[in-house]
């Protein structure tokens, strides 16, 4: 029967056999170079027809491949044709050669061995290409031919059902070799359960066991459409996360308004019982009156009309108090009303919050599902070196945001590649260093509030730190002197292009792949430790946000603007002395448990140099780290810790270093998510390939922040000032009229002063706790306690003895004016005053030159 024939060809499904050499058995492992060895060369010169490096494609893995070369051929494609515009730029080879580095290693691990060879001969290519400069247009041109093939190779995994049509087994092992592979995987596939018995196949596929070992091959397609499906419904789940954000910056801004309106509330309740007092002496001076008038009027007559005129004042009085009784109910319905629309905001707060949380626990998945394509990567890396190596990964049943795990394999693999290739000894050195021969690999997963902390460790010979020093000296990373601790040493690991390995190979030597596990996990807010011991071992710790979608910042304020820095990478927040301030800008850094911390002012960081910082008794100084570095942040203000919703920035700001996102406040700004580690990093280089500069160019670099010990209460043993140091000066304005603090807010701000308000007396000495102004703009009339009372409070403060006080009220006449002359007021005028005689009395105190 003809048709029965091909199935003859059973026979060679012995080449499924080298699958067990995973199992490492010392006969199978030279069997599986021999092929691939002899056909390397072959595949290296395009044009021989004939492809020799067999696929053994994953069915599980191959649908990932797929969906990541389709975002990694088109890229690649773009960045050849960038460099035939521009053959100078080494940017674009440098992102030619991640790229294939990516893409090879991802091929390999779905089994298409075919393409992982000839993206490995690509890429050796594309470097041998890079060193020459300046390319030649037809050596780029060798490469899009290169690239053409590897896309119709990616087009043949794409679309293997095609060639499966011929029917015929020596087309499909000729001319369509990767349809007969993607036939035979099917039947590896099948087979796999029974690989412990390797002749029971031979029998079984000639008999009725042979179709179960088709139906299978499509039983795991069918995981394939769900895969599909849960690809769409994550973007739908991201969507729904993003209205669901939208709802809560909403409700946010609600909570504002009810906030500002609760306050104005607040501004009218003061106002009616200022009101309701001053109509009880209106009505105690009108009682008054017409008492004394009729007793003055004695045994007369009263006159009608007077009587009536006083009659009229008291009724007039009443309805006077009638009204003010009014307004105090509308007010206290108001109030009624604002407390209800406060708690159903709390009702719908509670409400959102857990709908964010379970559209979170939707977009999780486990660690568990890269699990196996993790295990694969360190089977093939250890064939490769001929190594034996057992993986052990603990904590699987973690979940973890899809995004977050989805950007993070890749590092995750290469990791595990470069301890197969670098951490674990040769089976000869493990013997004579007394360990057994199996390296082992440990992969930790656990949950830390809100964050994930992966471990990768190995029992290798840990970091060879003399080794990356020399290679880092003859690189010309580190001086000849090779002065640097040995963790700035050990962090050279992560630098773009670093490679201790003395010849490049398919697994490593490259130098690619350290630097996009930093930079991945820096980019999604996380960050990257390292511990290594000498014939212990190495541990590489990644800290990652446990979701993309929302996480937890700290708000600080600074130069005008407010910011977000992740929670994560805060350690300590600090409270700084003005004078011991000073000394630490002097310095350059900070001590902090005994290490000395770069300290910069946050704008600064950003390029702003106008920005002046808020010159005040205690500066808040907020100590981040992230990876193994360390710097101290100035700050004006903290103003909290909020869980915010992360907002995509674009393409734009995401090459931008340092920027790790935005999110909008319930006020509707837009606050960037900052790093300022990277920042740091960042300004260090630069002033490293600036030109030495001057001193008088440095306090531009530092920032602007100015000698905050007021110079009006100088103190002993305070260090010198930071010299051509400014800062933005302050002045509080204490008056009770709500109209008066606004308007004068809004002159001062406009010329530059940082203002703070105060409604009386006893809440401007409050703020004297925590703020030490230049000048004080006092009013005299005030609740609780008047101008007076509190300028004799101010004089009597060693502290603020010194500080200006202008005072500004209608009490113009002589003996107020000298009462407070008396007093130690500098400056007196009524109202409304000239604002320019205001701004130039507030010039000379600071010490400003007027323009």
């Amino acid at each position: 029967m003809p048709p029965e024939v091909p199935a003859t060809p059973a026979a060679p499904e012995a080449p499924t056999l080298p699958e067990t050499p995973e199992v490492p058995e010392a006969p199978s492992l030279p069997e599986v170079p021999v092929i691939p060895e002899g056909s390397r060369a072959e595949s290296g010169q395009e044009g021989e027809g004939v492809i020799v490096p067999k696929d053994e494609i994953d069915a599980d893995l191959l649908p990932v491949f797929l969906e990541e070369g389709r975002d990694g051929f088109p890229q690649m494609s773009a960045v050849l044709r960038a460099w035939v515009d521009q053959p100078a730029n080494v940017s674009h080879p440098q992102a030619l050669l991640r790229l294939l580095h990516t893409l090879k290693g991802s091929a390999r691990m779905a089994g298409a061995m075919t393409l992982g060879q000839h993206l490995h001969d690509m890429e050796t290519r594309a470097e041998n290409v890079m060193h020459l400069g300046s390319p030649s247009a037809l050596t780029i041109e060798d490469l899009l031919v290169r690239y053409d093939h590897a896309s119709l190779l990616f087009e043949q995994l794409q679309h293997p059902a095609a060639p499966m049509q011929a029917g015929d087994a020596a087309p499909a092992e000729q001319a369509q070799a990767p349809s007969g592979e993607a036939a035979q995987q099917n039947m590896e596939q099948a087979a796999q359960p029974v690989v412990l018995a390797p002749l029971m196949p031979l029998r079984e596929d000639l008999a009725a066991p042979r179709l179960p070992a088709v139906r299978p091959a499509a039983a795991p397609a069918m995981p394939a459409a769900p895969a599909q499906l849960v690809r769409v419904r994550a973007d739908i789940l991201d969507r729904l996360v993003n209205q669901a954000g939208e709802v809560s910056i909403a409700r946010s801004k609600l909570e504002n308004e009810v906030g500002s309106l609760r306050q104005s509330l607040s501004e009218l309740t003061d106002n009616v019982t200022r009101l309701r007092d001053q109509l009880r002496e209106i009505e105690m001076q009108a009682e008054s009156q017409i008492a004394s008038r009729m007793a003055a009027a004695g045994e007369r007559e009263f006159d009608p009309l007077e009587f009536d005129r006083f009659t009229r004042l008291q009724e007039l009085t009443r309805m006077m108090a009638e009204s003010v009784s009014d307004v105090g109910s509308v007010h206290h319905n108001l109030a009624r009303t604002l407390d209800s629309a406060s708690t159903g905001l709390s009702s719908q707060a509670r409400l959102t919050r857990e709908l964010q949380q379970d559209l979170m626990r939707v977009r999780m998945v486990q660690f568990a599902s890269i699990s196996e394509r993790l295990y694969r990567v360190t089977r093939q890396a250890a064939k490769e070196v001929d190594k034996r190596v057992n993986l052990d990964i603990r904590g699987s049943g973690v979940e973890i945001d899809r995004g977050v795990l989805e950007r993070m394999t890749g590092p995750f693999e290469h990791l595990l590649r470069n301890a197969v290739a670098h951490g674990v000894e040769s089976r000869e050195a493990r013997r004579a260093a007394g360990k057994s021969e199996t390296g082992e690999l440990l992969v930790e997963v656990r949950q830390e509030g809100n964050e994930v902390v992966i471990r990768f460790c190995d029992d290798g010979h840990g970091l060879d730190v003399a080794r990356i020093r020399d290679k880092a000296v003859r690189l010309g990373l580190l001086g000849h002197d090779g002065d640097a601790s040995d963790e700035d040493v050990r962090d050279l690991i992560f630098h773009p292009g670093f490679s201790t390995a003395e010849e490049v190979t398919e697994l490593a030597g490259r130098g690619i792949g350290m630097d996009v596990v930093r930079s991945e996990a820096a980019a999604l807010g996380g960050r990257v430790s390292t511990w290594s011991e000498p014939g212990k071992g190495t541990h590489f710790t990644i800290h990652l946000p446990l979701t993309l979608a929302v996480t937890q910042v700290v708000l600080v304020g600074s130069g005008g603007r407010t910011y977000a820095v992740p929670s994560v990478l805060v350690e300590q927040v600090q409270q700084l002395k003005s004078h011991a301030l000073a000394g630490a800008y002097n310095d350059g850094a900070v001590v902090w448990q005994g290490q000395r911390v770069p300290l910069h002012y946050l704008p600064a960081l950003l390029g702003d140099r106008q920005s002046s910082p808020v010159g005040q008794q205690y500066t808040p100084l907020m100590i981040i780290k992230s990876g193994n570095d360390r710097v101290a942040i100035h700050v004006d203000e903290v103003i909290g810790n909020r869980e915010v919703v992360v907002k995509n920035i674009g393409p734009q700001l995401a090459r931008m270093t340092g920027i790790a996102g935005a999110t909008v406040l319930g006020s509707g700004d837009i606050v960037l998510i900052l790093n300022p580690v990277p920042l740091s990093m960042r300004q260090a280089q630069e002033l490293l390939r600036a030109p030495r500069q001057t001193p008088s160019d440095a306090p531009d670099n530092m920032g602007a922040v100015a000698d905050l010990v007021h110079p009006a209460t100088p103190q002993a043993g305070a260090p010198a000032p930071v010299q051509g140091l400014r800062t933005q000066h302050i002045v509080m304005v204490v008056d009770d009229s709500l109209t008066v603090r606004r308007v004068t807010q809004r002159l001062l701000s406009r010329e530059g002063y940082q203002v703070v308000l105060a409604k009386d007396g006893v809440d401007a000495l409050e703020h004297l706790q925590s703020v030490t102004p230049d000048v004080l703009l006092v009013d005299i009339e005030m609740p609780r306690m008047d101008g007076f009372d509190f300028t004799r409070n101010v004089r009597g403060d060693e502290r603020t003895r010194g500080i200006p006080i202008v005072m500004i009220t209608s009490r113009t006449a002589a003996k107020h004016r000298n009462y407070a002359m008396e007093l130690g007021v500098n400056a007196y005028l009524g109202k409304p005053y000239r604002e320019d005689e205001l701004l130039g009395l507030i010039a000379g105190y600071v010490g400003r030159v007027e323009v």
